[in-house]
């Protein structure tokens, strides 16, 4: 089995959002980023070294029965992303204003 932290998964979705971002420079369309919802069944374990701490683990899809039962929870939340630099909503794209010139034109005669 593969453990990732919980943490470990909320950082993917914003290094995808953060990818995303960066591959729509230059792109006439900008999109909000709404609500993020997540779910996930994690499982709680104590970590003794560097002092003891509860973490929460994602666990695997498919997971065999005997550890599911009675040793997960599951958890859902709701992201709702934020521009660090303006604390407005985050938009994926690009902040120059597109054109819709050449929308629905066809080929030269």
């Amino acid at each position: 089995m593969t453990d990732i932290e919980l943490a470990d998964a909320i950082q993917s979705v914003r290094d995808q959002l953060l990818d995303a971002a960066t591959r729509a420079t230059g792109q006439p369309v900008t999109f909000e980023v709404g609500d993020i919802q997540m779910e996930f069944t994690i499982e709680l374990r104590k970590e003794v070294k560097g002092g003891a701490k509860v973490k929460a683990w994602v666990v695997e899809a498919g997971a065999d029965a005997a550890r599911t039962t009675g040793h997960t929870h599951k958890i859902a939340f709701t992201l709702k992303p934020r521009s660090a630099a303006t604390g407005g909503p985050w938009k994926v794209g690009n902040e120059h204003l597109g054109s819709t010139d050449d929308f629905g034109t066809g080929p030269a005669d």
